[in-house]
């Protein structure tokens, strides 16, 4: 108890300290999209009274960082609840790491949803599935939460594009998140290209995936990849495009 109480004590000092510095800073992380943790009772309870109190005193990297350690652990463990609060409260102490938003998605809309497709404590088909797509809902809720506190990020966008497309198998969607990642500084070469070929996917949208493949195939032979290629020839019979304007039929 006196331990506890010494700790607690030294903890808050720290953090006394640190607050002149801490608030000259306010300004800059508003400016860099950083949506400041909201450190309430539901979290004290969560995290402990003196997790609590390291996270008010300025160590809240570090809580954080144990917290995430511990969600890995119950995943080894399977254990989807625990998974599912304790990134809710690693991403709330630290909204800017985009790792904790990615793997909390991972979990829950990869790892938990197979799980629960395939549980057999759960009495019907009918109830796994519901199951299933409730921890893929969660995953998506995690990927655009993260995508608020690092909009400047083109990595959540990628992740999110790959949810729609593998989980919900929303082409349009994926193609649009792509889309928003490669606006963004940073983001992957492919990134434009998986905007196309995800578009190509969509019903609705061929003229659109068609002009797109199309400017990426005139940029050279370095675009002019197996699945651009596919894809556009494919586009191109839907379409009925005319014999003169199509790619040569060696690039098939």
């Amino acid at each position: 108890m006196i331990r506890g109480v010494i700790i607690g004590a030294l903890l808050l000092l720290f953090g006394g300290l640190r607050l002149p510095i801490e608030s000259s800073l306010t300004e800059q992380h508003r400016s860099a999209y950083f949506h400041q943790a909201r450190l309430g009772l539901d979290l004290r309870e969560q995290i402990g009274q003196l997790g609590f109190l390291a996270a008010l005193s300025g160590f809240r990297s570090l809580v954080a960082d144990v917290v995430f350690i511990q969600a890995h652990v119950a995943w080894e463990r399977t254990e989807w609840g625990r998974v599912l609060l304790l990134f809710r409260q690693a991403t709330t102490l630290q909204p800017r790491s985009v790792l904790f938003w990615d793997m909390a998605a991972w979990h829950m809309a990869w790892n938990a949803s197979v799980a629960a497709l395939h549980d057999e404590a759960l009495p019907n088909d009918l109830v796994r599935r519901k199951a299933q797509r409730e921890y893929i809902d969660l995953g998506k809720d995690f990927l655009e939460r993260g995508i608020k506190n690092n909009p400047d990020r083109p990595q959540l966008y990628e992740s999110l594009a790959r949810l729609y497309k593998e989980k919900l198998q929303n082409h349009a969607a994926a193609a649009t998140c792509y889309a928003r990642a490669a606006a963004l500084p940073g983001a992957a070469e492919y990134d434009n290209r998986f905007a196309a070929y995800e578009l190509s996917f969509a019903p609705g949208h061929e003229r659109e995936a068609y002009e797109a493949l199309r400017r990426l195939y005139d940029l050279g032979e370095h675009e002019r990849l197996p699945t651009l290629l596919t894809r556009l020839k494919f586009l191109e019979e839907k379409l009925g495009i005319p014999l003169y304007e199509r790619i040569p039929d060696k690039e098939k």
